[in-house]
């Protein structure tokens, strides 16, 4: 099964992870390349490695056994090859196998490592973190006051896991300035993948905070629930995937083909046989076809950047906002004996147009960053309908003295510049094709 990385140690180890299914994963080692199965074992290298460990096993300051040494052996195999590779104990594994589900303890963070620093990739919605304000791009410097620098994330993460309910101090720094405290309990994390609303008459908006094996189901449910409420055909949009660190990759496709009637949403490319894959639309649009705008940042990874790079390419949605992460690379589960696994970089993931998109991201149609929405108190002015014996309306309908508008239900792109945006910009093409 595809998996994203949840909020537990594993979570935050494998921040970002888009895997293969455990059928593919569980292929025989003989579909790999027979260059690669019939090249002579490195005898040197292998005695070497013996050598190593029995020098630790005599010389070093405590006893080590032998089961540790080859665990730490395998789990440094791994982590050099690239930073989604990683050797699951069984507590990991299961951990893995049960992220899908939605609901996992701990912060609600998503991090990775940069310069030697803990860094915040994206804030899970309605958890601990978001909740105490915590953004991506912070870095965590120090954990219950111990520093961060130099350390792995799977000891920063040990570090950061606990009983539910139990405090927790983050030293955090943000855009290089002073550093600052943030406070939170850890909690069970029960997160919701989509969300919907009406933004106004007429404009829907769905939020996907992660891709989790349910979530096209729920985007389906969340157009007919908008379509619903709007009592017609909707005139836009909304698909908001900024700070969506990724997930289930079939959800992903089934998100597209939401979308678009045909054409091809994403390939794989790897060196076995079974990592060439190839998704395509069934023809099942629930969106009738109304214009769309698609929402990124740096926080937009994986899933996210597969969905935003379909639309795009299928000239489907306008993709907003600024560049994404660019984690473009297919991670295979691999079973192995007592309950442990492989996680493994198998592939590459192409949008329809054949870009890859590891480590560049996909660059927004129209760039909008982040702005602060200062909302000035509108002076009340005199208006015709205030002025005694004015005529009325030939038309009919009641007059609009000044005050009548009345105030306005708080909405969320009142305080969101790049939603504003992205809500403006379906309102001019409504306009333009004539609703």
């Amino acid at each position: 099964m595809l998996h994203l990385s949840r909020l537990t140690s594993l979570a935050l180890t494998i921040a970002l992870v888009i895997g293969a299914p455990l059928a593919f994963a569980a292929e025989p080692a003989s579909s790999t390349s027979a260059a690669t199965t019939k090249a002579p074992l490195p005898l040197d290298e292998l005695r070497t490695f013996a050598e190593v460990m029995d020098r630790i096993k005599a010389a070093y300051v405590e006893p080590v056994d032998d089961k540790t040494l080859l665990e730490n052996a395998i789990k440094g195999m791994l982590s050099n090859l690239d930073p989604h590779s990683a050797y699951l104990g069984p507590e990991d594994f299961a951990e893995l196998q049960e992220s899908t589900s939605g609901e996992f303890g701990g912060l609600g963070i998503e991090v990775g490592s940069e310069d030697g620093f803990i860094k915040v990739v994206s804030p899970i919605d309605d958890t601990p973190a978001s909740k105490a304000g915590i953004q991506a791009g912070d870095f965590i410097v120090k954990i219950n006051g111990q520093p961060t620098r130099g350390q792995s994330l799977t000891e920063a993460v040990d570090r950061m896991r606990g009983k539910i309910g139990e405090k927790i101090t983050l030293t955090l720094v943000r855009d290089g300035g002073t550093p600052f405290d943030v406070t939170l309990a850890r909690a069970t994390i029960q997160v919701k993948s989509v969300k919907a609303q009406l933004l106004e008459s007429g404009y829907g908006y769905i939020r996907i905070t992660q891709f989790q094996v349910k979530t096209g189901e729920e985007v389906s449910q969340a157009l007919a629930k908008l379509r619903k409420e709007n009592g017609k055909k909707l005139s836009g949009i909304v698909l908001d995937l900024r700070n969506n660190p990724g997930g289930v990759l079939q959800s992903a496709v089934e998100v597209v083909d939401h979308f678009i009637t045909k054409g091809l949403i994403v390939y794989t490319k790897g060196r076995i046989a079974n990592s060439e894959l190839r998704f395509s639309a069934t023809g099942k649009d629930e969106s009738e076809a109304v214009p769309m705008v698609v929402l990124i940042n740096g926080g937009s990874a994986s899933a996210s950047e597969i969905v935003a790079g379909a639309l795009q390419d299928q000239k489907r949605a306008v993709v907003m906002g600024t560049t994404s992460f660019g984690k473009g690379s297919v991670q295979t589960v691999l079973p192995l004996n007592n309950d442990r696994a492989l996680k493994i970089t198998t592939a590459l993931y192409f949008t329809p147009n054949g870009r890859s998109i590891q480590a560049q991201g996909i660059v927004p149609d129209i760039e909008v960053r982040r702005a602060k929405i200062t909302n000035e108190q509108d002076s009340e002015y005199f208006k015709e309908a205030d002025l005694q014996g004015h005529l009325g309306n030939g038309n009919g309908g009641a007059d609009k003295p000044s005050g009548s508008g009345g105030k306005a239900k708080p909405m969320p792109q009142d305080d969101d510049y790049q939603l504003a945006q992205a809500l403006s910009l379906l309102k001019g093409l409504s306009i333009t094709r004539g609703r």
